[in-house]
């Protein structure tokens, strides 16, 4: 078939800080978060190419299919409220729809629809079982072309759902996560890439509240670069 596939391993390293209203608790942390691994192919459009092949393809609409598997590998304190790791592993099948549009196919909409699988943490702060139900969520991203080495986008991601329960007990925590944000990406040779991103939750219900703020270095490398 010659559809494109990719795999892409991942270990954050993050500073968080964070207290809680009305106390004088507070704590910050910096350090590594849960590495995970996203495996990735291509049912419709985007057949592998070489890379002199590719400078000349024409996009058309693409759908694709992921699933992203993230471990306890992050930092984690069962006495803090606040930290790096989650201590769950985490299951994440994914679906994603491209469709490039407009005069010259400058603009790209960009759909994904996923849900987040927990299986259960049997030693929760050491002696409970946590559980927590399935967190489904959709992403939406509108970009443009700016030159055919600019890109930037506009961002929209919720979530809702994913209700805890510990030793039985429901949390009555459901979430309602809606981020919004900008990416800019700029490719600045054949081997090497940078992007900017921004990204603000405006409805945060039981979810986090945060603003963003990130620049991603990618360098590739193969015959033909």
């Amino acid at each position: 078939m010659h559809r494109l596939a990719s795999i892409k391993a991942s270990v954050p390293f993050a500073y968080v800080s964070g207290s809680v209203a009305g106390s004088s608790l507070s704590r910050s942390v910096a350090g590594a978060g849960d590495a995970s691994l996203q495996l990735t192919t291509l049912l419709l459009g985007g057949p592998a190419l070489s890379v002199a092949d590719f400078e000349k393809y024409e996009p058309t609409t693409t759908v694709g299919l992921s699933l992203t598997v993230s471990g306890p590998s992050g930092q984690y304190n069962p006495n803090r409220v606040l930290n790096l790791g989650a201590d769950l592993w985490s299951f994440k099948p994914e679906i994603g729809i491209s469709h490039p549009f407009g005069p010259d196919q400058k603009w790209v909409v960009d759909r994904y629809f996923y849900t987040y699988f927990f299986p259960d943490n049997t030693e929760y702060h050491g002696k409970e079982i946590l559980r927590q139900e399935p967190l489904p969520g959709f992403e939406a991203h509108i970009s443009y072309d700016i030159t055919p080495d600019l890109w930037a986008s506009l961002d929209a991601n919720y979530a809702f759902r994913g209700t805890t329960l510990v030793a039985g007990v429901d949390q009555n925590d459901a979430q309602k996560n809606l981020t919004v944000g900008t990416e800019t990406y700029w490719t600045l040779n054949s081997r090497n890439s940078i992007a900017f991103l921004f990204a603000k939750s405006v409805v945060h219900e039981n979810a986090p509240i945060f603003t963003a703020v990130a620049v991603k270095y990618f360098y590739s490398w193969g015959p033909g670069y």
